[in-house]
C-alpha cells in the first residue's frame, strides 16, 4: 500500500513517523523548515511511550510522487481549500482520501439522506472548492484521538493517546477502511472501524467546540478550563447548545456532558490544538469546529447565544493574529531590504 501524508504537521507527522518506523511505504508532504529538517535528519518523536526516530520519504511537490493508494489529509480544515485542488496527481482509479480534520468535515452531508442530503456548509467549504476536487466515492473519514505538537522543525512531542477511528460516509464497514486500519494497527495504533461515524464526529466535536476556542481566548489548559468554576460553566453551555444541534440532526449523544468534561480533565495540562496554533501565530481551525455548528444552528433555528459569543471573540482574535503576522512579515522584509 502506497500512502501519502499530505500535510506532515503534528498529527500527520506523527502518523507518518509511526508508519515509516513500521516499514510502510509512506511519503510525507511538507514545506518550510519542517520539510528541511526531515530531509536532513528525519523525524524524531518524543513520547511517554518511548522516543524514536524515523526516516520517511519526504516531498515538497505532490506532483513528483505519482499515484498512490491512500492519501491522508494532514492539514487543518482551513488548509484544505488550497490543498484539495493540488491532489489530482496522486489519484488513481481507486485512490482513497482519508480526512483527519476536526469539526464538521466538508463531506458530512454526502450520502446523508433526508432534507440536508448534499448540503454544503459555506464556513467549511467556501465556494465548494474541496467537494469539486475530491470525488465523494474516494472519501473515508477518520478521527485522531492523540495529543501531539511540533516542538521544533523535525521534532514531534506526543503527549498521550494512539487511537484513530475510521468510518465510511454511507455507514458501511468497508474492506478498504479495514485495510487502511490494518496498516496503522501494524504501526502501533488502535483503529476501530465504526458504522456510526457521524455520531463519533459529534462526540469529539462536543468537546472541541467548547474547549478549543475558550482555551485560545484564555490560554488555559484542558484541566484548567474544567476546574475553573466560571469557564467550566461556559464550557457546559456551549456543549449543551451543540448537543441540541446534533439532536435536531438525528444524533443522540452516546456520552453525557459530564463524561466529556471528565475525559478532558483526565488529559491534564494539555493545550488544545487551537491554542497551540494561536500561540504559534498560525490560523486557528475555527470555522470547521465552531463556525459550522453556528451555521447549522442558524439553519435549524437553534438559539446558540453562548456559542455565538465565544465564536465572535475567537474570530476577532484569529483575524487580529493574522494581521499582526502579516505586519511583522512586512517589517522583516523592509529591514532585510534596507
Amino acid at each position: 500500500m502506497r500512502i501519502v501524508i499530505a500535510g506532515a504537521g503534528a498529527i500527520g507527522g506523527y502518523i507518518g513517523a509511526r508508519l515509516a518506523k513500521a516499514g510502510a511505504d509512506v511519503v510525507l508532504f511538507a514545506r518550510g523548515p519542517h520539510l528541511r529538517a526531515m530531509q536532513t535528519r528525519g523525524l524524531r518523536v518524543m513520547s511517554a511511550d518511548g522516543d524514536f526516530e524515523a526516516r520517511p520519504r519526504v516531498a515538497a511537490d505532490l506532483a513528483t510522487i505519482g499515484t498512490v493508494d491512500v492519501v491522508f489529509l494532514g492539514v487543518k480544515a482551513h488548509g484544505l481549500t488550497a490543498l484539495a485542488p493540488t491532489l489530482r496527481p496522486l489519484f488513481g482509479a481507486d485512490t482513497v482520501v482519508v480526512s483527519t480534520q476536526n469539526g464538521i468535515p466538508w463531506w458530512y452531508f454526502q450520502h446523508h439522506g433526508g432534507e440536508f442530503d448534499g448540503l454544503r456548509l459555506e464556513r467549511v467549504d467556501p465556494g465548494g472548492v474541496i467537494a469539486s476536487s475530491i470525488e465523494p466515492r474516494r472519501i473515508v473519514g477518520s478521527l485522531a484521538y492523540f495529543a501531539t505538537d511540533i516542538v521544533e522543525p523535525g521534532v514531534i512531542h506526543h503527549t498521550e493517546g494512539n487511537r484513530i477511528s475510521f468510518g465510511e460516509p454511507d455507514g458501511s464497514k468497508s474492506e478498504r477502511a479495514k485495510t487502511i486500519a490494518e496498516a496503522l494497527i501494524a504501526a502501533g495504533f488502535r483503529c476501530p472501524v465504526t458504522a456510526r461515524f457521524r455520531h463519533e464526529i459529534w462526540v469529539k466535536l462536543l468537546g472541541n467546540v467548547a474547549f478549543n476556542p475558550i482555551s485560545a481566548l484564555t490560554g488555559g489548559t484542558l484541566e484548567e478550563l474544567v476546574r475553573h468554576p466560571d469557564t467550566s460553566r461556559l464550557v457546559r453551555e456551549l456543549m449543551l447548545e451543540t448537543e441540541t444541534v446534533a439532536r435536531r440532526l438525528g444524533i443522540e449523544m452516546p456520552i453525557s456532558i459530564e463524561q466529556r468534561m471528565a475525559g478532558a480533565e483526565k488529559v491534564g495540562a494539555h493545550k488544545t490544538s487551537m491554542l497551540q496554533d494561536y500561540e504559534a501565530g498560525r490560523p486557528m481551525e475555527l470555522e470547521a469546529v465552531v463556525g459550522a455548528v453556528v451555521e447549522l444552528g442558524e439553519r435549524l433555528d437553534v438559539p446558540m447565544p453562548a456559542t455565538r459569543a465565544v465564536y465572535a471573540c475567537a474570530k476577532l482574535l484569529d483575524e487580529r493574529n493574522s494581521k499582526l503576522k502579516t505586519q511583522n512579515s512586512k517589517e522583516l522584509q523592509n529591514v532585510a531590504q534596507s
